[in-house]
């Protein structure tokens, strides 16, 4: 049922300046593989063989990565390294990659509403690419998936519990807990200070969304730091009780911040 998965990737990744002044943060390799592409292996181990890139300007790497490069392959052609380009030129030949641009930075809301031209009408996947998830059974966005398709009226978030003190950092949900790890919302804070959260239950780059979300955004105000929030868009629909939370099985790591960046990078390593 979920065929495109939508990955918003406009943004500066000021947090790994200089790096990232003429490198997409998405770009940053985690061990020989850059952060967007395995966010690209988890939505096709979940069925999706559409890939919606929100790019920017200073982007152009990305489109270069998933697209062929016949001078590079000639010149590694019948050498030992020719098996280092398996995976993505199976990529680039089994799955479609369309892009767009955000030409203003204007928040999650924004950018996914930008990528309304690439999903059209119908239930989408988005995956935040720095945020970087494993499981080795089931990847997070199938299990979500799974999820959506017994509420396919509902839109899905993927929720974890984190430190009362991080709440900052986090679209924060409250709501009643339905299922075992599903949780119906009844209440989302974008970046609450502690005090202030509903819960510990914070909102990480996993999310389904019906085509219903676009009429949301575009009606949705900006908030927090003058940006249009999806966890307000969100919010609307959850008090029409059509937002659920799945707290998923499996590590994730915030490569958006160089301490999580460190510890994926060591946790791939020794995972071999």
């Amino acid at each position: 049922m979920i065929k495109k998965c939508l990955f918003p990737a406009a943004g500066y990744g000021t947090r790994f300046l200089p790096a990232t002044k003429a490198i997409p943060k998405e770009m940053l390799p985690v061990l020989t593989k850059p952060l967007l592409q395995y966010g690209v292996e988890e939505a096709v181990s979940a069925g999706c063989d559409t890939m919606a890139i929100i790019t920017g300007r200073g982007k152009r790497a990305i489109e270069d990565h998933f697209d062929r490069s016949y001078e590079l392959e000639h010149q590694i052609e019948g050498t030992s390294k020719e098996t280092l380009m398996t995976e993505i030129r199976g990529m680039i030949s089994n799955y479609t990659f369309s892009y767009t641009r955000q030409v203003e930075m204007k928040g999650l809301g924004h950018a996914i509403l930008t990528g309304q031209t690439l999903i059209g009408n119908e239930p989408f996947a988005v995956i935040l690419a720095d945020d970087l998830c494993d499981n080795d059974e089931k990847s997070v966005l199938s299990q979500m998936i799974e999820v959506y398709e017994k509420n396919p009226e509902c839109c899905i978030v993927a929720i974890e519990e984190v430190p009362k003190e991080e709440t900052s950092k986090y679209g924060v949900i409250s709501g009643n807990e339905i299922a075992e790890n599903l949780f119906k919302i009844d209440d989302m804070v974008e970046k609450p200070e502690p005090k202030d959260a509903p819960s510990n239950l914070a909102i990480i780059g996993r999310y389904i969304l019906t085509p219903e979300i676009f009429e949301v955004i575009k009606n949705t105000k900006p908030g927090k730091n003058d940006e249009v929030q999806i966890t307000d868009s969100l919010l609307t629909l959850a008090k029409e009780g059509k937002v659920l939370a799945y707290k998923f099985d499996g590590k994730r790591f915030d490569c958006g911040s160089v301490d999580g960046f460190v510890e994926a990078t060591n946790y791939f390593y020794n995972k071999g």
